[in-house]
């Protein structure tokens, strides 16, 4: 599940089981992105609660009536570990810079008829962890909740069909850095999205069918545990087109999309280097290894099975 700006652009598919290799690529970037050109010449860089814990990696501006979010769509915690119902799909760097940065309206408006998650907005992402890494519906596209079948790691995410990692259940350990009472996210009609606690540190209040609240004048969702995990839809007002709210990034996906590989676990995942990583998997009783370089041009990935066979794909951003 991957968002697009063009829905005429169709990703094609591929298969990355390679047969009787078992082998797949992973791929992933430790490099930031570099300086972004502006999406927009009247711009002026803000700083925005949470975002601020992560400014190393997340750049935040204000254009107009919207807050600009660029990021390289990489988390700083690890990412796959746990994950058991894998799409063969693999974190890499994405564009979320210029012109493609995240928008989040400045001053969101209620909306009349609120648009909720539960039957709508399968595709893309709802909000915005305050890491620059997108939240997805807790539904994936099939309608299943992700959380629930395996599909997630042990930071509540995933890659979508561009091998973009985004989360599917509240990133609620984001609060350990930006503090409790500190926002993890930003829903994408401009709401805030809190952890466990209210802004002033009081205990949870009681929560409507998006995951959110009146507190004290203002309205806000909560990061939970159990269903809907994030804001449960859009309390505020947006555009939907396609499915998804619109506008938000574009992807370009290097190769074309996995498949389900049953019964393999992802073990480990590391970062040895600026672009230089390893994904490990266990199937069948094997271990089967990745070992990759990738930019936001291109990937090198070499496959490694459990009898030591390797094989090795190069891509380039299309």
């Amino acid at each position: 599940m991957s968002h697009t700006a063009d829905s005429h652009s169709e990703i094609s598919r591929r298969r990355l089981l390679q047969a009787g290799a078992l082998g797949f690529g992973a791929l992933i970037t430790g490099a930031l992105v570099g300086p972004a050109t502006t999406a927009q010449a009247a711009e002026t860089v803000v700083k925005l609660p949470g975002f601020s814990a992560f400014a190393s990696s997340v750049r935040t501006l204000r254009s107009g009536k919207y807050y600009l979010v660029e990021s390289n769509g990489l988390p700083p915690h690890n990412m796959m570990v746990g994950i058991t119902s894998w799409q063969q799909q693999v974190p890499a760097p994405q564009p979320y810079t210029g012109s493609n940065a995240w928008r989040i309206p400045v001053h969101p408006k209620r909306a009349a008829n609120p648009v909720s998650a539960t039957d709508n907005l399968f595709r893309g992402a709802i909000a915005l962890a305050v890491d620059g890494i997108p939240i997805f519906n807790a539904k994936n596209n099939r309608g299943e909740i992700s959380a629930e079948i395996g599909e997630l790691d042990e930071w509540g995410g995933h890659c979508g069909r561009a091998d973009d990692y985004h989360y599917h259940a509240a990133p609620l350990h984001l609060s350990k850095t930006v503090g409790a009472t500190k926002p993890i996210a930003y829903a994408l009609d401009g709401y805030l999205l809190y952890g466990a606690v209210e802004p002033d540190g009081s205990p949870m209040r009681k929560l409507d069918q998006y995951n959110g609240h009146d507190y004290k004048g203002t309205y806000h969702y909560h990061g939970t545990t159990s269903y809907p995990y994030i804001n449960g839809g859009m309390r505020g007002v947006v555009t939907v087109k396609d499915g998804q709210v619109d506008p938000q990034p574009y992807l370009r996906p290097f190769r074309a999309d996995g498949k389900p590989l049953p019964g393999a676990k992802i073990t480990n995942f590391a970062r040895s280097g600026p672009s230089d990583f390893a994904l490990t998997y266990t199937l069948g009783g094997g271990a089967y290894h990745v070992d990759y370089t990738a930019t936001l041009q291109s990937v090198s990935m070499t496959f490694t099975d459990p009898s030591g066979q390797t094989s090795s794909e190069t891509y380039t951003r299309r």
